[in-house]
């Protein structure tokens, strides 16, 4: 009767553990203005944030890409260790996943989303693109 009873527990412990593990470890989708208002969308925990790099404000620092991106009218500062390559650029929508902290996003990583009209204008840069990711 005991081994079973441990048994029981282990597996009980077992699942609680990857339960917290994989909550944890999931990347909320968030557009620019839900940060901190929707569930899921605060700076405890990993997000992948949608919004359009605004215009003029794309800097490189050393190592570092600076923008800012919007959604819906409300901005967030983001920065990315490193360079998002590709066709990456001023006025397209992006999704940054990282963290929030004071009111920045520190990405570890971009995506560059694009339309059904892009894709049809430029299948060979996306294909480049691609080939060289």
């Amino acid at each position: 009767m005991l081994p079973a009873v441990i048994a029981g527990l282990a597996v009980v412990v077992g699942i609680g553990i990857i339960a917290i593990f994989l909550t944890s470890s999931i990347d909320y989708y968030c557009n620019v203005d839900e940060i901190g208002v929707r569930e899921g969308c605060d700076d405890t925990r990993r997000v992948r944030v949608q919004g359009t790099v605004d215009e003029g404000s794309l800097e490189q620092r050393m190592t570092t890409t600076a923008f800012v991106m919007s959604f819906n009218g409300v901005s967030l500062p983001v920065e990315y260790d490193g360079e998002p390559g590709g066709i990456f650029q001023e006025c397209i929508p992006v999704v940054a996943h990282g963290r929030v902290v004071d009111g920045v996003l520190l990405a570890t990583r971009i995506e560059v989303k694009h339309s059904n009209e892009y894709e049809a204008e430029n299948k060979e840069r996306i294909t480049e693109a691609e080939t060289s990711a």
